[in-house]
């Protein structure tokens, strides 16, 4: 009885609209993020920088070596505003700029060791924030946030082939 209950409730419930469902999930990622930075900044925990910079170097601290090229199409910013991070960061410690041995008018970037103890400080707070709030979450909402992972993992995937389609 309860198989059948069940698959009749499914069939009633209407397919969510994607557009919807998509302004909805970024809405709230991005409620989520600047909350979570709200939280950290006046601790002084992590980097003290802007959303740009802070993704700058998340990006050069997963791809040590990388150039302004590749960190822009990474990014999806273009290179002239890429260089300008560039010059921000480095200029405040926490990147370096060594010429590419394969194309010495190019460049490759690095985080510093600075860089790579705060953004280290940063992850581990942001996760003990976020886990906090997840803990304090139903079990039913916890599973939940954790069953949508691998969907929001593939949605990712999704979109960054679109934009290699490109």
């Amino acid at each position: 009885m309860a198989i059948a209950l069940s698959k009749s409730y499914h069939r009633d419930v209407p397919k969510p609209d994607p557009v919807e469902l998509g302004d909805q999930l970024m809405v709230t990622m991005a409620a989520t993020r600047r909350l979570v930075r709200r939280e950290l900044r006046p601790r002084g925990i992590g980097p003290q920088l802007r959303g740009a910079q802070l993704e700058l170097l998340r990006v050069v601290h997963d791809h040590p070596g990388i150039g302004v090229a590749a960190a822009a199409r990474e990014l999806c910013l273009a290179a002239n505003s890429v260089s300008t991070l560039v010059n921000q960061l480095t200029e405040n410690g926490m990147l370096v700029r060594q010429p590419d041995p394969l194309d010495r008018r190019a460049i490759q970037l690095y985080p510093t060791d600075l860089a790579v103890k705060r953004l280290a400080e940063w992850r581990t707070a942001r996760a003990e924030l976020v886990g906090a709030g997840i803990a304090a979450l139903s079990t039913t909402d916890q599973a939940a946030i954790a069953a949508a992972l691998p969907a929001l993992r593939d949605l990712l995937s999704t979109l960054d082939q679109g934009e290699a389609d490109e």
